[in-house]
């Protein structure tokens, strides 16, 4: 399960920003070319947070789709795959873009005092990955 490692990263940075307060959920926003499987990110995360301020925090994730154009049609559709054909045309030479971020989106907190506060919406801090390298 890759998604352990991806996860490590995310809970380091919830527990980070929850400074000790218990967390409730988290949402995440996550580029389709990692390949994430919602289910396993879930349990990964579970997981890597067991102990801290986030272990029982509930994850969404949202699947993003990278942008492909066709350099031969110029067709633009999204895309799974960082070797995407087009599907118009069916030429291999396409350009790839987005699809790789893993974005901490929110935080909701689980304690009193910090339910009188709205959710904290966290900055964009992007994490990049190169697609390649077998995920």
């Amino acid at each position: 399960m890759h998604e352990i490692g991806y996860c490590e990263g995310v809970v380091e940075a919830v527990v980070r920003r929850a400074a000790g307060r218990p967390v409730a959920r988290i949402g995440v926003r996550i580029g389709a070319l990692h390949r994430i499987v919602p289910d396993a990110f879930a349990q990964s995360f579970q997981l890597v947070a067991g102990g801290t301020s986030a272990e029982d925090a509930v994850t969404e994730l949202v699947v993003v789709p990278a942008q492909a154009t066709c350099r031969g049609c110029g067709a633009v559709f999204e895309t799974p795959d960082p070797s995407a054909v087009c599907p118009d045309c069916g030429d291999l030479d396409v350009t790839v873009t987005g699809g790789d971020e893993v974005v901490l989106e929110w935080v909701e907190y689980a304690d009193a005092a910090a339910a009188e506060q709205p959710d904290e919406r966290v900055p964009a801090h992007t994490h990049q990955h190169s697609p390649a390298g077998g995920r």
